[in-house]
């Protein structure tokens, strides 16, 4: 790999229900590549899932095998460039549903070993660790010092991480879900209220309309370490609609319970990384993954790091979600540290890869 030379990442993603493939132009420098994103493409599986209420794995590969050409086309064509263009292909190697993961492995794998190029597994997780960085602009190849260290919320569908950024190559885990992941939860109580799939944008926006939210408790709150355990929550939401047989016919006390549960989630979430922004002396706060998109969260999270008087980052709303540019940028990071390619028949897709 030469420096500071004009370089270009197709990257895949299809660890759930999203078939994505994004094309980026990478110039890599000292410690952070410079960036360009040629194009983005996402092809969504909602409609295919809402009538199952959630994601059905088999289903989603089926989806995955039959999008995941045509998006890769699309996204070359909005690029305007060739598959012969390609220097580096990079894949979401996990965690993930493993049926998606291998669509998506399997694809990368037979585009790398046809065109000769080399391939980078990438973490999921840290796709979504590097997201808020994607459109943020690197002076001299290196993000700006004063931005470390950096706390870091990692909120998704299947996972809750807390992680500390001692700047752009060093990271460790500083806590994680016990149990259910907050987005998760956020979908089993909307399953439980008989909303719309999918069901987290569902429970946020009748929140909205609350009058009297109910008060939930906010497990692990106090604890002294910071993971996190929303199992209990969605029981506590569970036991309430059960014992309130009025809630399935009225849109009032669904949208009070929608509220409650909300904010015992979101004040656990802030209370954790406040904590957490204070102990470790942080300049900056980021939020990331498909529960970034809430707007209470981000809202409660930004005032925050304001009152830390931290920067706050978080990025753009297609950016919460899966997507394929944040992997690129993961695989742009991986290659500009100095971690070496892999070659196509070494590459295994892992539902169960940890950050």
């Amino acid at each position: 790999m030469k420096k500071n030379n004009f370089h270009t990442i197709l990257a895949i993603e299809t660890s759930c229900d999203e078939t994505a493939t994004s094309v980026l132009a990478v110039s890599f420098g000292r410690d952070f590549p410079k960036t360009t994103t040629l194009s983005s493409v996402v092809k969504s599986q909602i409609k295919l899932h809402s009538k199952f209420g959630g994601v059905v794995p088999e289903v989603a590969a089926r989806a995955h095998v039959k999008n995941i050409l045509p998006v890769t086309e699309q996204a070359l064509a909005e690029a305007k460039i060739k598959l012969a263009d390609v220097d580096y292909v990079a894949v979401t190697a996990g965690p993930g549903l493993i049926p998606s993961l291998l669509v998506g492995v399997e694809f990368a794998k037979a585009l790398a070993f046809a065109l000769n190029k080399p391939i980078i597994p990438v973490n999921h997780m840290l796709g979504h660790l590097y997201s808020p960085f994607a459109r943020l602009p690197a002076t001299s190849y290196q993000l700006p010092a004063h931005l470390f260290p950096m706390v870091s919320l990692i909120v998704s569908g299947g996972h809750t991480i807390l992680a500390l950024m001692t700047d752009s190559k060093h990271y460790r885990v500083l806590g994680e879900t016990v149990d259910d992941a907050a987005g998760e939860a956020f979908d089993k109580v909307a399953k439980l209220l008989r909303l719309p799939y999918p069901g987290g944008p569902q429970v946020s926006k009748l929140a909205a309309k609350a009058k009297q939210p109910v008060n939930f408790p906010r497990p692990m709150i106090n604890s002294k370490n910071y993971n996190f355990s929303f199992s209990g929550l969605k029981t506590a939401v569970l036991y309430y609609v059960q014992n309130n047989p009025a809630t399935a016919k009225s849109s009032q006390l669904k949208a009070n319970i929608c509220a409650g549960f909300q904010n015992a989630a979101v004040d656990v979430l802030v209370t954790k990384t406040m904590r957490a922004a204070k102990e470790f002396k942080a300049k900056s706060i980021s939020l990331s993954g498909g529960v970034a998109a809430n707007q209470k969260l981000r809202e409660a999270l930004q005032a925050t790091s304001y009152k830390l008087q931290a920067k706050f980052f978080v990025p753009p709303m297609n950016l919460c979600t899966d997507n394929a540019e944040m992997i690129g940028l993961a695989a742009a990071l991986m290659l500009n540290l100095g971690i070496k390619p892999k070659k196509p028949q070494t590459i295994k897709a892992d539902p169960n890869l940890q950050l």
